[in-house]
Order: structure tokens, then sequence, then C-alpha cells
């Protein structure tokens, strides 16, 4: 079995060969198939979905936060903090953003929320590398989502995530290692569609 830094490795390799066009279809998928699953799990209803903004090669997901926000949710972006924190900024199309200070990602400037407000939230996208068919999970190396999903966990909250990838990026059940600490995830969303891994 390849290490997680291999397969981490190996598919920013493939990410970074792909052209603006295919990174242009993958966002248009990835917004159609992720607010289908956004109208499953709120029953049509406006809620709060907690998300965050693709960088680089990684799955677009600005047409997503756009695509939510037209069908009158409200979208929550992380912020990374110390300790291997993240809080929260309620996005919408004004949102400017700056680079983190604790990692490669690009964060929204506005107040910032705790985990106390996702007791309203309906569902969760997450950045991944790589999933299997197990739901394990392979994120940038941080380890700031395995902490907070724990810590909803903790909380009494085990909310519906989605992790998105692309379609080549699901592999087979068992083919990532899991360490104790890693939070499996239920479901990908990819450009083609939903996937259930576990």
């Amino acid at each position: 079995m390849s290490s997680k830094d291999e397969i981490r490795a190996r598919h920013r390799i493939r990410r970074a060969a792909l052209l603006p066009a295919a990174l242009e279809e993958a966002g248009a998928g990835i917004a159609r198939n992720g607010l289908e699953w956004a109208r499953r799990i709120s029953s049509g209803q406006p809620r709060t979905f907690a998300a965050y903004l693709g960088v680089g090669a990684e799955p677009p997901t600005l047409p997503l936060l756009r695509a939510l926000e037209n069908a009158g949710h409200k979208v929550l972006l992380p912020v990374c903090g110390p300790s291997i924190t993240l809080s929260w900024v309620y996005w919408t199309p004004a949102t400017e953003f700056v680079r983190s200070a604790y990692a490669p990602i690009q964060e929204p400037l506005g107040d910032r929320h705790g985990a106390e407000v996702f007791g309203d939230v309906a569902g969760i996208f997450i950045p991944a590398t790589a999933l299997d068919g197990s739901g394990n999970r392979i994120g940038q190396g941080g380890g700031y989502y395995d902490k907070f999903l724990a810590n909803l966990a903790a909380r009494g909250l085990r909310l519906p995530v989605a992790a998105v990838v692309y379609q080549s990026e699901i592999l087979p059940p068992g083919q990532i290692p899991a360490e104790s600490f890693d939070q499996r995830v239920p479901a990908a969303l990819t450009p083609e569609g939903l996937a259930t891994l576990m």
C-alpha cells in the first residue's frame, strides 16, 4: 500500500497537468452535482452549507459557492488558525480574500465564527486529494478537517459531509492508510456526480 504522501504527490502531479478548459468544465459539474446534493439534504429549503474555495488545480468550487448562494443558501468558508483550528466566515459574492497565514489557501475576510454556528448547517463540502471506497481521505496534510469534524462529533453534530475530488481520485476500498485521528468521509462529490463511500 502506498503512503499518504506518495498518493498525495501522485494526484497533485495529475492535477497540475489539467488545462484551463478542463478546470472550467469540472467547476460546472461540481456546481451542478453539489447543488443537487444540497437540495436533497435540505429538502429544497434555504439552509447553510460549509464549503471552501478551491485554489490552483484543486477541483474548482467557486461555481458551487455561487450556485448555493443563488439558490438562497448561506455559505460558510474556513479560516485556518493556530493549533490546527478552523473558524468560519459567511461568504457572499462581494467577499474579499487574503492568503492564509497558516495554509496554502485563500481565506475570506469578515466576522469569524466558531463551531457553534454549525447547529444551523445542513451539510459540509470539504477538500481532499484522494478518497477510497472505505471513506478514508487524504487532505493537504494539515489535519484541520480531521480535527474539526472530530470536534463537531464531540458536540453531537454528525452532519452530512462530501469531499470534493476528481473522479480518478476515488480509489478502491482500503487503498488509503487510516490513522486513529482520521475522520472517514461518507460521500465524494466529483464533476461527474456524487459517490457514496460508506
